[in-house]
């Protein structure tokens, strides 16, 4: 399910990857005080191995090199844990480095440090990782000790001497030796398997002549360690006759009993074997017989890879060397001698450890520049890929806006100053994994030149000139050129301007010499650099040097004039047959400035001379040839020698030595003309098959005359020769005598053998004819054999002489072996190789069942079914073919096709399942699933029926621009093809363009009836790009983009339309969604938000960046079609310490509108989101007391129409909890008390002076009721139940009884705890007890209650 999942999610990808557009990655250059200067976060240059194995006698080295500006520092982790180094002084890291070295002392074990290790490379832009290094330590473990008996063995068995090594690291490598140390011979009876053991396929007495020890090589530790050795004692069957003895009777005339082959390893009839891609498969059969069996291979299906494929060991080891997996399959191996054969079949399956697809590289951006990494890998089982940013998976990092991930690719949208770091791709599979680093490096650099200032180019007339001017800066500066300092740039005509700033001049005149500037910008600065251009005449040779022949001992003498630029200095320097001339060999060419003088002319100075000029821009050269000739009286006039020319045809053919297949041709070579004769070609022309058509038979060396030619059988060949040299061929020579071979017997083997069939019940066998001259003979025709795979059943065969032979009554789709061979009137030709053929297919007889859907989305659907039994598909198992078509739209009255489409999937598992993608969001589908074989299809599955969800809308339908007047701008749109689900409106996104500079973005969003707009333009000469897109509660689609067309003559004005072209999608939706709303109206905490949605309502905006604050003039946008523009303004707050009341004013119909109160807390940049669906004001509670908050406040079905930002602080904590002592309130109601206690005592005082007992008030006062408030006086009003009572002379008692009131102190006290005044009166009685109910803020604790004070009173 987690594989379906991770396929959809790749598939939504690639979807949008198609709508994604991004810059150009920086490149920066090589330059080495660019790099100096250059932050660059740290990248991973050396490292070892990831599988490292160390030689305990040696020091541990473990490498980590590393490179970035700052220099990067390293740290380790080792089994995952931070490895502290300087905790042990064994350990030590070399400087500038992160190489470990590990030293041992004595009594320390180099296992102690074996784990896994990684090195980390970080510096203050980010961190980057090694591999995670495997740090084992070899190991040569001794043999264990063991007593072997003898082993016995009768004559003519087979027998196996196991090994069985010690498991070393690396393992060990085995040999077999006797104990004089000489090798154990190996050869087609005795051979050593793959796993260390000797096999004898039979044994001989003669192989108890020695003793068998096998042998351990270790590699690390360069030591051998040999088993104890095994002796044999081998049974003969009968005693030996000696008169009866020789060489090649090996049992010296003995019977013994011959066996048919079995095999020793491996055992049973098939087995598996698993390799790993780009790997060496070693497949090994080894078997016993006497004779001694022979041992061929044949992969079923198809032929073994004949480039990849070696035999060893005597056939018994087959080895492919890096594996693929076409190289996936079934093996098998057939072991045979004249009593029969066995087969063994190996099936053998090719997985793979991940590997790239697609690498991810260094990014260098500027900011607010996009960009991408991409992370491909494949492998089997497909791998996983994990994203980790600094060496931290991406999933625990601060999530980032500007950052989106998308399976395995990272997109970048508008990066910024400080968001550099270095990503780590992790690809991984159970076999193994991949790791590469890849920074994304944000830069703002101004330009820089990085060529030698003011340069001179010297280019020749006419030629085309490249002037370079390498720059670089960050953001990428936009490069102009201009001459002489005047001008505007230089672009168009016979200049052209590359990208990496070189200027071409495609002819270059004597008017384009001076001085060129090349002006690099950006929005950082400029910079400049100058070049100097000087053009010049070319230098060429006007008087050329001629052919010469010369008298053998005359002088000859070749001219050659030159003309060049007055400025250029030329050098004349000559070759003789393209090397130079040695002036001081002979003494003889004397060597003037523009000729060459060669006295005494002999064989030795025949060649062609060569006239080179040369200048320091520009060269020139010219040819001519002399020939010596022998004797002046051939031509004593010749002054001048003649060119070379093509060869004369040679003559006189002759034919000698005839043989079977070979004839001698000799002939006498023609004239070469000057020019020496390279090579002959050897053609021949026979009359029986292609009579009058001349083939090429072969070509040999210009100095032969004499060749042997080797023939075809049964051809009557005539044969001529053709003669080459430099020049090129000759005419072909008169044809020789015609020379007939004997027939022989086919020596081809008919080639594509192959059986399949055409019918349920038949089975044809076919192949491609021999060759004419592959005939040998006259009387061709072809014997074909076949049977039953795997079946005793003897061989059927027919002869025909046709090229296909077709076998009825077969049973559907079985398996056949089949075989073929040519033969003529002369004989039989070599059998083929055995090929399996399959007899015809039949309709399946079951159809899949249960087909399903599940985790359906917008453009993918994961399919689920039960399979069928393949036996049933009644031919080769094809694929399980869905069917699937688009029924209908959600979208009401949307039109669709209904072509039906099919997607195959090849699976055998038990569970089967797929991914059907490439939907079409928001519309209902049908589909069914069959079983296929080659030819035909299973009856149909269950019909099932889904939907797909909603999606981005595709582009509007079109985009046009048209200016009806010189101030007006008419934008007009329509509905997309395909909405993808219900329009919610339309976003309008547009800038001002002046050429590379572009203005502050705006944003404009439209009901989805809105479909045409005007637009004001407060200046004339002012464009604008536009981009449009549809939106759906999804999100913004694909986006039409076009420029406001540009006039320079207003008096030629005329009406313009611009058709706008369908652009990559790289505008993200300003409609992005909204976090869902809290259960009460109280603040949500989100992410961080750096993206604001401006809107653009009035004629002017002010724009602020960090540099200054720049008024810039927008146009006016109208709408044609009667929408109100919906808008929020008067943005009001009133802040508490914890709450605010928030008030606005908006346009919105009553009750069809939901508002978002958005929040940013300045101290943390954290956003606080409120959703409500009340009309303002508000209140919103759960503030900070004594924060700073910035508030706006925009529609959440239309999150551009937003209100602008206030800023507020809440009141301090303190100001809401009011000191209570200094209320005046609370100074009188103390003071009341204070008169009322007094009060009291007197009444004391004077009851207990008369003696007399008097009710004493026990029941507790009732407390304050939890909702009293305060008057406005600043009073409280205290309730009691007691206030409407008569006075009693008794009180009821906590236990609930009634008491009379006596004297007992302990009565009127609380519990036993009553307190006295001073003079000893008890006054218990009169405090309110303290309750936590009653005791609120800084309140006193405890007070005496007026309303006891006022009963005992009476």
């Amino acid at each position: 399910m987690l594989g379906q999942c991770r396929h959809a999610a790749l598939t939504l990808m690639s979807l949008l990857l198609l709508l994604w557009q991004e810059v150009a990655p920086i490149e920066v250059p090589p330059d080495p005080k660019i790099q100096q200067d250059l932050k660059q976060p740290p990248t991973i240059i050396k490292q070892s191995v990831k599988d490292y194995i160390v030689d305990p006698r040696d020091n541990i080295i473990i490498e980590c090199e590393g490179k970035g500006n700052p220099v990067p520092v390293f740290s380790w982790r080792r089994n995952g844990k931070f490895f502290n180094i300087g905790k042990n002084p064994m350990v030590t890291m070399r400087k500038r480095s992160g190489t470990l070295e590990i030293g041992f002392r004595s009594g320390e074990r180099p296992e102690d440090y074996e784990g896994e290790y990684q090195c980390f490379a970080n510096n203050n832009i980010g961190a980057a990782l090694s591999n995670k290094i495997l740090l084992r330590v070899s190991k040569a473990p001794l043999w264990p000790k063991e007593a072997l008996e003898p082993v016995l063995v009768t004559e003519g068995s087979s027998l196996v001497l196991p090994c069985n090594p010690p498991p070393g690291l690396p393992p060990p490598i085995t040999f077999w030796m006797d104990s004089s140390m000489s090798a154990i011979p190996r050869d087609k009876r005795v051979s050593m398997g793959l796993n260390g053991d000797l096999y004898f396929s039979n044994v001989l007495a003669q192989d108890a002549q020695r003793d068998y020890s096998c042998n351990a090589r270790f590699l690390f530790t360069h030591t051998i360690q040999q088993k104890n050795p095994f002796t044999l004692k081998v049974q003969p069957k009968e005693p030996y006759n000696d008169t009866s003895y020789n060489a090649t009777d090996l049992y010296g005339g003995r019977k013994v009993a011959e066996s048919t082959p079995t095999f020793l390893s491996p055992s049973g009839s098939e087995s598996s074997k698993m390799v790993l891609r780009d790997e060496q498969l070693l497949l090994e059969c080894i078997a016993a017989g006497l004779p001694t069996p022979t041992i061929k291979w044949f992969k079923k299906g198809g032929d073994l890879p004949g480039q990849k494929v070696k035999f060893e060991n005597y056939n018994k080891t087959l080895k492919i060397i890096s594996v693929s997996e076409e190289d996936a399959g079934e093996y098998v191996c057939m072991a045979n001698n004249h009593l029969g054969s066995i087969r063994h079949s190996i099936f053998v399956q090719v997985k793979a450890a991940p590997y790239w697809l697609d690498k991810p590289s260094n990014l260098v951006l500027a900011p607010d520049e996009n960009g991408r990494l991409v992370c491909r890998a494949n492998g089997n089982p497909k791998p996983n890929i994990q994203w980790l940013i600094n060496g931290e998976p991406l999933e625990s990092a601060p999530p980032n806006p500007n950052r989106q991930v998308l399976g395995d690719t990272i997109l970048f949208r508008s990066v910024q100053i400080g968001s550099s770091a270095v990503f780590q791709c992790n690809a991984s599979n159970q076999h193994g994994y991949l790791l590469a680093n890849a920074f994304v490096n944000v830069l703002d650099i101004p330009p820089r030149m990085l060529a030698p200032k003011n340069q001179l180019i010297k280019v020749i007339e006419n030629n085309r000139t490249f002037l370079d001017c390498p720059f670089f800066g960050s953001p990428l500066p936009l490069l102009r050129w201009f001459k002489n300092g005047q001008g505007s740039g230089l672009d168009g005509g016979q200049y052209r301007v590359y990208i990496n700033g070189t200027l071409e001049i495609k002819r270059a005149r004597a008017e384009d010499e001076g001085t060129y500037t090349c002006v690099a910008s950006n929005i950082l600065g400029k910079a400049e650099n100058q070049v100097r251009l000087e053009v010049k005449e070319p230098t060429r040779i006007v008087q050329a040097p001629v052919h010469l022949s010369a008298i053998r001992g005359s002088t000859a003498r070749f001219d050659c004039k030159v003309k060049s630029d007055p400025s250029l200095t030329v050098t004349v320097f000559w070759t003789k047959d393209d090397k130079p001339l040695n002036l001081g060999w002979k003494l003889w060419p004397r060597k003037e400035e523009e000729s060459l003088t060669i006295p005494n002319v002999n064989e030795g100075d025949e060649g062609e001379y060569t006239c080179t000029v040369k200048s320091e821009i520009d060269q020139d050269s010219a040819s001519a040839r002399l020939t010596v000739l022998e004797e002046a009286s051939l031509n004593p006039s010749i002054t001048s020698a003649l060119p070379p020319d093509r060869p004369d045809p040679p003559t006189d053919l002759d034919l000698s030595d005839p043989a079977a297949r070979s004839v001698r041709l000799t002939w006498i070579p023609g004239n070469d003309h000057r020019s020496t004769v390279t090579e002959f070609l050897v053609q021949f022309e026979e009359d029986r098959w292609e009579p009058d058509r001349w083939q090429n038979l072969s070509t040999y060396p210009g100095d032969l005359n004499s060749v042997i030619l080797q023939l075809k059988p049964f051809v009557n060949y005539q044969f001529r020769v053709i003669a080459i040299n430099s020049v090129g061929q000759s005419k072909p020579s008169h044809p020789s005598p015609r020379y007939k071979t004997s027939g022989a017997a086919p020596d081809a083997i008919p080639r594509g053998l192959r059986g399949w069939g055409t019918k349920k019940d038949n089975m044809e066998i076919t192949w491609e004819p021999l060759l004419d001259l592959e005939r040998n003979g006259q009387n061709l025709h072809y014997s074909v054999w076949w049977r039953r795979k795997d079946s005793v059943d003897e061989w059927n065969n027919v002869t025909t002489v046709q090229s296909n032979h077709v076998v009825h009554n077969t049973e559907t789709y079985v398996p056949y072996e089949i075989k073929i061979q040519a033969r003529n009137e002369f004989g039989s030709g070599p059998e083929s190789n055995m090929a399996i053929g399959y007899s015809g297919e039949d309709k399946p007889t079951e159809a899949p069942t249960d087909l399903r859907v599940s985790k359906v989305d917008n453009t993918t659907a994961n399919i689920h079914w039960k399979p069928v039994d393949l036996s049933s598909v009644q031919g080769e198992f094809k694929e399980y073919r869905l069917y699937y078509w688009r029924e209908a739209s959600q979208v009401p009255g949307l039109i669709v096709s209904k072509e039906k489409k099919t997607k195959g999937f090849y699976t055998t598992m038990t569970e089967p399942s797929g991914i059907l993608s490439d939907l079409v969001p928001y519309s209902r589908y049908q589909m069914y699933m069959v079983v296929a074989n080659n030819h035909f299809e299973s009856q149909q599955s269950n019909m099932v029926e889904f939907t797909t969800k909603e999606g981005v809308p595709d582009a509007p339908r079109f985009f046009r621009i048209n200016r009806r007047s010189l101030d007006t701008i008419y934008l007009e749109w329509d509905k997309p093809l395909e909405p993808n689900g219900i329009l919610v409106g339309y976003k309008l996104k547009y800038r001002t363009v002046n050429g590379s500079r572009l203005g502050p973005i705006h944003f404009e969003t439209f009901l989805p009836n809105v479909t045409e707009l005007t637009l004001h333009l407060p200046d004339r000469s002012t464009r604008y790009k536009f981009l449009m897109s549809a939106l759906t509660q999804v999100g913004a689609g694909e986006v039409y983009a076009e420029e406001s067309p540009h006039f320079t003559n207003e008096e030629n004005f005329t009406d313009a339309t611009g058709l706008v072209e369908l652009t990559d999608a790289s505008v993200s939706s300003a409609l992005t969604p909204t976090p869902p709303p809290p259960t009460i109206i109280a603040t949500a905490t989100s992410s961080p938000s750096t993206t604001t949605t401006p809107r653009t309502t009035t004629s002017t905006t002010t724009t602020t960046t960090t540099a200054a604050t720049t008024t810039i003039t927008s146009p006016v946008l109208i709408t044609t079609k009667l929408t109100p523009v919906r808008e929020i303004w008067n943005l009001t707050v009133e802040p508490n310490s914890n709450y605010a009341n928030v008030s606005w004013r908006h346009n919105f119909p009553a009750g069809s509108s939901e508002f978002v109160l958005e929040f940013t807390l300045d101290s943390e940049k954290t956003v606080k989101v409120v959703q409500v669906k009340q009309q303002p004001p508000i209140t919103v509670a759960d503030l900070i007391a004594g924060a700073e908050y910035h508030l706006r406040v925009y529609s959440h079905e239309l999150n551009t129409v937003s209100s602008k930002f206030i800023t507020f602080k809440t009141k301090a904590a303190y100001i809401d909890q009011v000191d209570i002592a200094t209320q005046g309130w609370f100074i009188g109601l103390m003071c009341a008390i204070a008169l009322i206690i007094l009060i009291l005592l007197i009444v004391c005082f004077i009851k207990r002076s008369r003696g007399g007992k008097y009710p004493v008030r026990d029941k507790k006062d009732l407390p304050l009721d939890p909702v009293d408030q305060k008057d406005q006086d600043g009073s409280f009003d205290y309730h009691s139940d007691e206030d409407n009572k008569p006075l009693q002379g008794s009180q009821t008692s906590l236990d609930g009884n009634v008491k009379e009131s006596d004297d007992s102190l302990v009565d009127y006290g609380e519990g036993g705890d009553g307190q006295f005044n001073e003079d000893g009166s008890f006054i218990g009685q009169y405090t309110v007890k303290k309750d936590k109910d009653e005791t609120e803020g800084n309140e006193s604790s405890e007070a005496t209650s007026p309303v006891n004070a006022i009963y005992s009173l009476a």
